[in-house]
C-alpha cells in the first residue's frame, strides 16, 4: 500500500512542502493530498492590495501542482483526530474523513480579535482573500471624506493603512496602535516610515487601545470614540482552534509544540510548518509568524518526512529571521535588519528600491511553487520499507 500524506492548507508552506515532496518522493509509494477551501493559492503577502483594489494575478493550485500526482481535495478541515489520525473536512457534497500515516499540518494563521467586542461583527481585516474582498467592497461604497479606521502597529497594519491610503486618496485613513507606530524598528526606518504615513495624510493614535468596535465606532480603554465607516482589524495573528482540539500538545495561543525537525513532540507523525508550530529560532527566541518562518519551517519539515520515511539523513535548515520587509504603498518601502537577538540594527534600505526588492521576493516566492526543487528530474526516494530500509536507493 502506498504511504499516505495528507497536507492541511495550501498557503506558503504548505504549497512548497506539497511540491517538494511531491517531486522527491516515488509515486508508486507514495500517495499526497493537499486539503485547501480555495482553488487558487492566495498571497497573502498581497491581500493589503487585493483589499485597496488592486487585482491579482490567479495562481490555481491544478496549475501549480502540474505534473505531479498531487490531489488536491477542495474542502475546509473541521477535526483534526491525531490518535485515530483522520482528517474531517467539508465540502458542497457535505462531510468526508481522510486517513493519514503522515499528516503536515500547514493550516496557517488568521487574525487575532484579543476577545474585543464587536470585531467579528463590524470589522474587517486581510489575513484571507474572502475577507480582503469584502474590505474591498466596503471601500468601494464609501463617498470621497469617509473614514477607515486600521487598528495595529505592526507589519499587516502598516502595510494596510499606506496601501489603503494611496490607492484611495479620496479617503481619511488613520491607525490606532496600543504602542508605538514602528517602535521595534531602528531610528532611520521609523523616520522613514512616518514621513511615508505624513506623505498620505495618515493619522496616527499611538498608546491607543481599541476595546470595542461598533458599527460605525471604535471605543478605546480611556473612552474616545472614533468615527469609522470602515474598521480594519490588524492587531495580530492567532492560529486556529483546530490544532488545540486534535489532541497535539500546543502552547497557550493554540501553536503546536514541535521539536528541531518540525515533529508534534506529542505525535511524530504529524509535522507542522508555517504560522502554527511553535518553535524555537537559532537566537533561542520562538520564530514569529511569517513568510520567512513558514520558508524555514516548510524546508525544515519536508526534510524530515523525508529522512524519516527514506533512511535518507535529515538536513538541517537554519532557523534565522534576518529582517522586516515592509510596503509602504506600491512605490515605496523599507528593508529593516535585525541581529542575532532580534533586535533593529542600524541599517536600513528605504525607498523605492526597497519596494522593488520586497517585489521580487514575493515574485521570487510565488515562482517557487511550482519550482520547489533544484534535483535532478525523474530521481526520486523509494519508502524505506520497499528497499530494505537502504538510506542510498533512489528510482528514476
Amino acid at each position: 500500500m502506498q504511504h499516505r500524506i495528507v497536507i492541511l492548507g495550501a498557503g506558503y508552506a504548505g504549497t512548497f512542502s506539497a511540491g517538494y515532496l511531491a517531486r522527491q518522493l516515488h509515486s508508486d509509494d507514495f500517495e499526497i493530498t493537499v486539503v485547501n477551501a480555495e482553488p487558487d493559492f492566495v498571497e497573502r503577502l498581497r491581500l493589503h492590495q487585493l483589499a485597496a483594489g488592486q487585482d491579482l494575478r490567479r495562481r490555481p493550485l491544478a496549475e501549480v501542482f502540474a505534473g505531479t500526482d498531487i490531489r488536491l481535495r477542495l474542502a475546509r478541515v473541521t477535526n483534526v483526530d491525531a490518535e485515530h489520525r483522520t482528517v474531517t473536512v467539508a465540502d458542497g457534497d457535505g462531510i468526508d474523513r481522510l486517513e493519514y500515516d503522515t499528516l503536515l499540518y500547514a493550516l496557517g494563521s488568521t487574525t487575532a480579535d484579543h476577545g474585543v467586542p464587536g470585531v467579528d461583527e463590524h470589522a474587517y481585516h486581510v489575513a484571507a482573500r474572502p475577507a480582503a474582498l469584502r474590505l474591498r467592497a466596503r471601500l468601494d461604497e464609501l463617498d470621497e471624506g469617509r473614514h477607515v479606521l486600521v487598528v495595529g502597529g505592526n507589519l499587516t497594519a502598516i502595510e494596510a493603512a499606506t496601501e489603503i491610503a494611496e490607492s484611495r486618496p479620496g479617503l481619511r485613513v488613520s491607525l490606532a496602535t496600543s504602542g508605538e507606530l514602528g517602535g521595534w524598528l531602528g531610528p532611520k526606518a521609523r523616520r522613514h516610515m512616518l514621513r511615508a504615513f505624513d506623505r498620505f495624510g495618515i493619522t496616527v493614535h499611538e498608546h491607543t487601545t481599541i476595546e470595542l468596535v461598533e458599527e460605525a465606532v471604535a471605543i478605546a480603554a480611556d473612552g474616545t470614540a472614533f468615527t469609522a465607516d470602515a474598521t480594519v482589524w490588524a492587531a495580530g495573528f492567532a492560529v486556529h482552534p483546530i490544532a488545540a482540539a486534535s489532541g497535539l500538545e500546543v502552547v497557550t495561543n493554540g501553536q503546536i509544540t514541535v521539536d528541531r525537525q518540525m515533529r508534534s513532540i506529542s505525535h511524530p507523525d504529524v509535522y507542522v510548518a508555517g504560522d502554527s508550530a511553535f518553535v524555537i529560532g537559532e537566537n533561542g527566541r520562538p520564530l514569529p509568524m511569517s513568510c520567512a518562518s513558514a520558508g524555514v519551517t516548510s524546508m525544515q519539515a519536508t526534510a524530515a518526512i523525508i529522512g524519516d520515511r527514506t533512511g535518507r539523513k535529515i538536513s538541517t535548515t537554519s532557523l534565522s529571521y534576518v529582517g522586516n520587509h515592509i510596503s509602504l504603498g506600491r512605490k515605496d518601502g523599507l528593508f529593516q535588519l535585525v541581529d542575532g537577538d532580534a533586535r533593529s540594527k542600524s541599517w536600513a534600505l528605504c525607498g523605492r528600491t526597497a519596494a522593488r526588492v520586497k517585489s521580487a521576493i514575493l515574485d521570487t516566492a510565488a515562482w517557487s511553487l511550482s519550482h520547489p526543487t533544484f534535483g535532478r528530474p525523474g530521481h526520486q526516494y523509494r519508502l524505506a520499507t520497499t528497499r530494505e530500509h537502504s538510506p542510498d536507493v533512489v528510482a528514476a
